[in-house]
């Protein structure tokens, strides 16, 4: 038995004691039962866990995010009380063979043919085409950046404006019948004269993983009913199908590089949402033997990215969907940020080789990419996560010093876990 805000060092879980009658069973999701632990007739210690990470007690002491983050979330937050949603429904366009509720994107790095202008667009890697329907993704954006924004300043303050602010715009997507957006992303990065929708679209959508980690810590609050929680939760439930089902969600489970990360992210995170322990045990197992040994080299670093013509940005865009797969499906008795293969690659391995050019980025051997290089790095969550789980104060102390948010379109776009107070308590 744990004595008051002990450390099990089994475990690595920090237990607290609460007093009163227990009201509910307490649930641990990284691999501990769920319950509660007597301590006497009106004591019992819960061991608990905010966003499926048990910290080391060094790392907890070490940043208080509530307090840190206080000031800049409450900020967003206020400003996003007056804003009304803005779903699929609000824009269309005449490219898109879908209707008007289902999301329609245009692939970045595609454009005119100059030697046949109507005819099908040509590729031109890492320049994006500014011309290409957009509306829907930035409405994606916009979600993903209120609604965590709401959520954390609802946790902080308890204030349920804020929570009622963000259960609007939940609504407004995934349950009323006339703005909500369809659970698939069949049209998804289309190229004029080649494709109505492709595999690689389904990125989009990383945008609700922290959205979804923003519902998770709604719950507690009133201010979405039950049966508007089922139908959301379903939603969710039914974009899980169709990305581990359908033909571009499977090809895109398969992709070798970033997007294949990112499939895994959105599944654990959806999965673990939805409580669908299936998929969550399967997205831990393809992290450790499929994106692992076939993305992390000897090095650390990441070839497939390392390969393109925005190598940094697309190395960090990378390590940041591995540090939230591992904060989503770590547990104490399978810690995938400590994780390696035989050959001694993983996750750790990679913050090693990306950290030293986060911190002083004109050591990065390679050239500079070929656009937006001067945006990043941002304040990296692969950084946090890493820097509480493997007790990193290095890594702390370089993710508070770096900007936390930024108006350039591309790097909302590319920077996906906002708000921290979501994840770490």
């Amino acid at each position: 038995m744990l004595g008051a805000n002990q450390f099990d060092r089994d475990t690595g879980v920090l237990c607290r004691p609460f007093h009163g009658l227990a009201r509910r069973v307490v649930f641990i999701s990284r691999g501990l039962r769920p319950g509660l632990y007597a301590a006497g007739r009106f004591a019992a210690f819960t061991c608990t866990l905010v966003s499926n990470l048990c910290l080391p007690v060094a790392a907890q002491q070490s940043l208080k995010i509530n307090t840190f983050d206080r000031a800049r979330v409450l900020k967003a937050a206020n400003q996003y009380l007056s804003e009304k949603p803005i779903t699929v429904t609000a824009s269309s366009s005449p490219r898109s063979v879908g209707g008007v509720h289902d999301f329609f994107s245009e692939a970045d790095y595609w454009w005119p043919d100059p030697k046949d202008p109507n005819g099908p667009y040509i590729q031109r890697d890492g320049m994006s085409n500014p011309d290409n329907f957009v509306e829907h993704r930035r409405a994606l954006m916009r979600l993903s950046v209120q609604v965590p924004a709401l959520v954390a300043a609802w946790k902080l303050t308890k204030d349920n404006r804020y929570a009622r602010a963000a259960a609007s715009h939940l609504r407004a997507w995934f349950v009323d019948e006339r703005t909500r957006m369809n659970p698939n992303l069949q049209y998804a990065q289309a190229i004029h004269g080649r494709t109505t929708g492709r595999a690689t679209g389904i990125i989009d959508t990383i945008h609700l993983v922290e959205v979804a980690r923003a519902i998770e810590v709604l719950k507690d609050s009133s201010a979405l009913s039950m049966t508007e929680l089922g139908t959301i939760t379903q939603w969710f439930k039914d974009y899980l199908a169709w990305m581990t089902t359908s033909r571009n969600g499977i090809e895109e489970r398969d992709a070798k590089n970033n997007h294949g990360t990112c499939w895994v992210m959105q599944v654990a995170a959806f999965a673990q949402f939805t409580g669908d322990q299936k998929l969550i045990e399967y997205c831990r197992e393809r992290f450790k033997t499929v994106l692992v040994p076939n993305q992390i080299a000897s090095d650390g670093s990441f070839p497939e990215e390392l390969r393109r013509t925005k190598p940094y940005g697309y190395s960090l865009f990378n390590l940041e969907a591995m540090g939230t797969v591992c904060q989503i499906l770590s547990t104490p008795a399978d810690n995938l940020f400590t994780f390696e293969t035989a050959n001694g690659r993983g996750f750790r391995h990679a913050m090693e080789y990306m950290a030293p050019f986060i911190r002083d980025k004109k050591s990065w051997p390679l050239k500079p990419d070929v656009m937006y290089d001067q945006e990043w790095p941002m304040r990296q969550s692969s950084l946090l996560f890493a820097g509480m789980a493997l007790n990193r104060p290095d890594y702390l102390d370089l993710w508070k010093k770096l900007p936390a948010d930024s108006q350039v379109e591309e790097v909302v776009r590319n920077f996906f876990i906002r708000q921290p107070v979501l994840w770490i308590r």
